[in-house]
């Protein structure tokens, strides 16, 4: 009998496999944006169970689990690794039509070889034989990156982290997988809560080495930690916003709001905005000033449950898309920039789909012909990152711009086991051109599509990037 992940999966058409098989499948991967705790990659972290690597921090599984009516305990609670994963294996069955049911058997094929669908009646045997797999030195943090062929792993850092463990990491000989840091200074902008703003300012000034009294002096900290983490490596900043901050601002204005966080008094909501605004603004002349590429994931409303937020901390599963304005406020922002000939290399993500086509045509205003693709319009995020989504992504650059350069998949995951989801990616594309040779819509040009195939699953990524690639990475 023929298992449900299969050599053809997602594959319906000959050339669809074709492609996929000679072409894309043993392509490395760049994985430019993913949330990886890179302390695990420096010390090659063994896992000590299945649900350590599969469960913990994934909150996909965690909506879908209390969906389905089970307890927190089970989540993020303190029941034991084989109950939490007893837990989920109970409820995958009531995930079918949900991209955990496809992701969840993908993950259990590769890389651990399991083809049964996990049930209640196959959790003791997928637990123990995972948990068998993970004693093996091929299933270490770094190990796992080696089995999956990751040649760059690009982690979320912020300002005020160390780095201790990604220049550990730089200064191995020759590497199988590159690990660099990308900027992210969300907590630059939060001063609405002045008390956590606060406690932030206190790290980065043990981080910088500085005082931060003054609005001048936090941004002599932020570009000292800027040029600091530009020679770890660091190339692309990140930020996660509602929406784009472009209002106009007084430099005399911002430094007193500033002055006011830092006296722990909450500034009324346009002070913050044009606060907010003049920061992302500075932050992305940096950006332009060391030939850096910066990422703005715009749209989620973030932390929407009080009670559980306030029990079980931030940023656990209680978020969703948001409806915010994105339009003229990206227009504004990327215009100011470029007026000055100062806008970095950019991509932008989108988390409500109806904003697919608004960010697919606004990237067309921008480009001005210096380099292919200067702004690219970013793969299906978060909610989006499932076959629809993807393939609404797609098309939707593919009629407002050029697919061609697009430069593809990213995991945007806390999980090792998550690079399952490029493959997803490309067995998609395949699939699409696919269905498109066969109505007639591009031509059976072999050389053409494998082409484009080759440039969306990796080499876009890795000649717009310009990151030295580890030794997986070189064709």
């Amino acid at each position: 009998m023929t298992p449900f992940i299969h050599d053809d999966f997602l594959l319906a058409s000959e050339l669809a496999r074709d492609l996929y098989h000679r072409v894309a499948a043993d392509l490395p991967i760049i994985d430019y944006h993913c949330h990886l705790p890179v302390a695990q990659i420096a010390s090659d972290h063994q896992f000590r169970s299945i649900t350590e690597i599969w469960l913990d921090g994934d909150h996909y599984k965690w909506r879908a689990m209390r969906t389905n009516g089970v307890d927190e305990r089970f989540c993020t609670g303190g029941a034991s690794d084989w109950q939490k994963f007893e837990a989920w294996a109970a409820t995958v069955p009531y995930t079918l039509r949900n991209p955990l049911y496809h992701w969840t058997h993908m993950e259990l094929r590769r890389p651990f070889g399991i083809e049964k669908l996990l049930s209640p009646e196959t959790a003791r045997f997928v637990f123990d034989r995972c948990n068998e797999c993970l004693r093996h030195p091929d299933f270490t943090a770094q190990g796992l990156l080696r089995q999956f062929k990751v040649a760059v792993v690009v982690t979320t850092d912020d300002p005020a982290d160390s780095l201790e463990h990604h220049l550990a990491l730089a200064s191995r000989d020759d590497p199988a997988t590159r690990i660099y840091p990308a900027w992210r200074p969300d907590k630059a902008l939060a001063i609405d809560d002045p008390p956590a703003f606060n406690a932030w300012i206190e790290k980065l000034e043990g981080a910088a080495g500085l005082s931060i009294a003054t609005y001048a002096q936090f941004l002599d900290a932020l570009d000292r930690r800027h040029a600091a983490f530009h020679d770890a490596g660091c190339r692309a900043s990140d930020h996660g916003l509602e929406q784009m901050y472009a209002e106009p601002w007084s430099d005399g204005e911002v430094a007193g709001t500033f002055a006011a966080a830092r006296s722990g008094k909450t500034a009324a909501p346009g002070a913050i905005l044009r606060y907010r605004s003049a920061l992302l603004h500075r932050f992305a002349l940096m950006d332009h000033a060391r030939g850096w590429m910066q990422q703005y994931h715009l749209g989620a409303l973030r932390n929407n449950n009080t009670r559980l937020r306030l029990k079980l901390g931030a940023d656990t599963g209680f978020d969703s898309i948001g409806d915010f304005e994105i339009a003229r406020p990206l227009a504004r922002f990327l215009d100011r920039l470029d007026q000055t000939n100062q806008l970095a290399r950019t991509v932008l993500y989108n988390l409500n789909p109806r904003d697919n086509e608004l960010l697919a045509s606004m990237i067309g205003n921008f480009q001005d012909g210096s380099m292919p693709a200067k702004l690219q319009y970013g793969s299906a995020w978060w909610f989006l990152d499932q076959k629809d989504g993807m393939e609404a992504q797609i098309r939707a650059l593919s009629n407002l711009g050029l697919f061609s350069r697009f430069i593809g998949m990213l995991t945007d995951s806390r999980s090792f086991l998550s690079y399952s989801r490029h493959d997803y990616f490309r067995r998609l594309v395949c699939n699409l051109i696919g269905e498109d040779v066969k109505a007639g819509l591009v031509p059976d040009d072999r050389p053409l599509l494998e082409g484009l195939v080759r440039g969306v699953c990796y080499v876009n990524a890795r000649d717009w990037l310009g990151l030295e690639v580890g030794r997986l990475g070189r064709l």
